[in-house]
C-alpha cells in the first residue's frame, strides 16, 4: 500500500505516486490529462489538499538540493523537496534562521509555499509566502516559468498558498532571517481565562518575535479558558548548530483505539500546565520551542486507526472575546478533547497570495480522534460558529468543509481557479471549487432558460 496519505490519516492513500522526473519529462511534452497531477511533499497536510484519488501525486522528495546560498545576503535557493530541517542545518552556522517556520520542521519547501505557511510570529513577519523571492514553475503546456516576486505576476500571486493548483514548483529562492542564535528565550505566564489571555495577547505581541498560547480546552467551572501565554525571542548568545532532526521516541503501528480519550487528555493538561508554569523564565533550545512533537515518530497514530480532525479557524478580532469560547464550549459539549490546543494572534503583515489563511485576528487549532459521525457533527458546528463570526477555516488543515464554507473563508478562490493548471487538480479542489462551479454554471444555465422562456412568452403576447 502507498504510504503517500495526509497527516490526519483519514482519507485513503494516493493510489498512483510518480517521480519528478517522470512528471517532468511527461509536462515538458504537453500531454499531461487533465486533473492527472499534484505535487506531494512530505505528506504534513492534514487533509486533502495533498491528494489526487482520481490522478498521480508527484512525490517531490528526492528533489532536495540546496542549489545556493549566499551568508553575506541571507538568500538561498532551493529545490522544492528540500525539507525546512536541512534549511536551517546549513544555514544556522552563518547566523540564520527562516523567517516563518510551522510547528514542524518535516515540511518541504515546495509544501510551504502552497500552504503559504505561518508561524508563532505572523504578527511581525507575516506568512512564508512573505520571503519567497522567486521561484521555478513547470505547467502543462511544457513552459518553465521563473517567476519573482517583484514582477506580482498573477501566476506568482496565484502559487503563493496556490495548494499545488498552479504547476509544479521545482525550486524557490527565499530570503531567510538573521538571528544571533538558535536557542530561545522563553517565559511562560499563566492566563486564568480568556478574557485575561486577551487582555495579555497584543502587548505580548508588541513585545517579543514569537507568541502562542494553549489553553485548557476541557476546563470548566473556575478553571474554565485557563491557559498558558508562551513567548519567545532569539538569545543574544547560544548554539549557532542545529541540532539532529531525527526522531527521539516512535509510534511504530496504529494503535485500535485512541489513546488520546477524555480521562488521559484531563490528566496530560493538568501536568502540562504544573510544568511549563514551573519553567518561567529560560532559556531553550529552537527545536523544542518550535518542533515540539517532531521528537515524537508518527505521533499523529495515537488517535487511533480511524485517524483525527484538525479544526483551524482565524476570528475577527472584534469577535474573538465571544466566538473563541464559543467554539471551546462546543468541543466539550460534544463530549470531544482537543490534544494541545493552541491559540495565536495573526497580525496585519498581507500575504502576497492570492490566498492565504491569515488575516487579522485569533486563530485556535483543535483536533479530535475521529469517532465517525459525531465528529463530523461537531466539526459542522464549528464551521458555522466560525463563518457567522465573519472569519474563516484553514483549508490546508481539512478533510470535509463544505463548499459553501470554503466559498465563505475565501471569496477570492474563482481567481486561483481561472489560475490553475488544468492537469493539477486535488481532491479537496474536487471537493470544493469544483463543485461550487458546478453549481454556478447550472444556475446561470436556469436563470438563461428562464430568461429565454419569459423573452419567448413576450413575443408571443405582442
Amino acid at each position: 500500500m502507498s504510504s503517500h496519505r495526509s497527516f490526519g490519516l483519514i482519507n485513503p492513500a494516493a493510489p498512483k505516486v510518480l517521480g519528478p522526473e517522470a512528471a517532468i519529462a511527461l509536462l515538458k511534452t504537453g500531454t499531461a490529462e487533465p486533473g492527472s497531477l499534484l505535487a506531494y511533499g512530505n505528506g504534513r497536510s492534514y487533509g486533502d489538499s495533498c491528494l489526487n484519488g482520481q490522478g498521480a501525486v508527484v512525490d517531490m522528495c528526492s528533489m532536495n538540493r540546496i542549489l545556493a546560498f549566499d551568508p553575506a545576503t541571507g538568500m538561498i535557493e532551493a529545490e522544492a523537496g528540500v525539507l525546512l530541517s536541512d534549511i536551517i542545518a546549513h544555514v544556522a552556522p552563518h547566523g540564520f534562521f527562516p523567517a516563518v517556520v510551522p510547528g514542524t520542521q518535516f515540511v518541504t519547501l515546495g509544501g510551504g509555499i502552497a500552504n503559504d505557511i505561518h508561524g508563532k510570529n505572523h504578527h511581525r513577519r507575516g506568512t512564508f509566502g512573505c520571503y519567497v523571492e522567486a521561484l521555478t514553475l513547470l505547467t502543462s503546456d511544457g513552459q518553465t516559468h521563473r517567476l519573482k516576486r517583484r514582477s506580482k505576476s498573477r501566476l506568482f500571486v496565484a502559487t503563493i498558498g496556490g495548494m499545488g493548483l498552479t504547476g509544479l514548483i521545482l525550486s524557490a529562492t527565499v530570503r531567510l532571517m538573521r538571528v544571533p542564535s538558535l536557542d530561545i528565550e522563553e517565559e511562560i505566564t499563566p492566563f486564568r481565562g480568556l478574557d485575561e489571555y486577551f487582555d495579555l495577547a497584543e502587548a505580548a505581541d508588541a513585545a517579543n518575535e514569537y507568541a502562542v498560547a494553549w489553553t485548557d480546552q476541557l476546563a470548566t467551572g473556575r478553571r474554565e479558558g485557563r491557559g498558558l501565554l508562551i513567548t519567545g525571542n532569539h538569545a543574544e548568545y547560544g548554539a549557532h548548530k542545529a541540532g539532529a532532526a531525527g526522531k527521539l521516541l516512535g509510534v511504530p503501528f496504529r494503535i485500535p483505539v485512541s489513546v488520546l480519550n477524555r480521562p488521559f487528555l484531563k490528566l496530560f493538561n493538568s501536568a502540562y500546565c504544573w510544568k511549563k508554569k514551573a519553567c518561567g523564565k529560560h532559556k531553550t533550545g529552537y527545536q523544542g520551542f518550535f518542533f515540539p512533537l517532531d521528537g515524537v515518530a508518527d505521533w499523529n497514530r495515537l488517535y487511533g486507526p480511524k485517524g483525527l480532525y484538525q479544526h483551524q479557524s482565524v476570528i475577527p478580532e472584534g469577535e474573538a472575546r465571544t466566538t473563541i469560547p464559543a467554539l471551546l464550549a462546543a468541543a466539550r459539549e460534544a463530549g470531544h478533547g482537543s490534544f494541545l490546543t493552541v491559540l495565536k494572534r495573526f497580525g496585519g503583515v498581507a500575504s502576497p497570495g492570492l490566498i492565504s489563511f491569515p488575516r487579522p485576528g485569533y486563530t485556535l487549532t483543535l483536533d479530535f480522534p475521529n469517532r465517525g459521525a459525531e465528529t463530523l457533527a461537531l466539526m459542522e458546528r464549528l464551521d458555522r460558529i466560525t463563518v457567522e463570526s465573519g472569519g474563516a477555516v484553514n483549508p490546508y488543515k481539512d478533510a470535509r468543509m463544505a463548499p459553501e464554507v470554503f466559498a465563505a473563508s475565501f471569496p477570492a478562490w474563482r481567481n486561483l481557479e481561472a489560475n490553475r493548471d488544468p492537469a493539477f487538480l486535488s481532491d479537496f479542489w474536487r471537493r470544493t471549487a469544483m463543485r461550487l462551479s458546478t453549481k454556478a454554471a447550472r444556475v446561470l444555465a436556469a436563470e438563461r432558460r428562464n430568461s429565454g422562456g419569459t423573452r419567448k412568452t413576450r413575443t408571443h403576447s405582442n
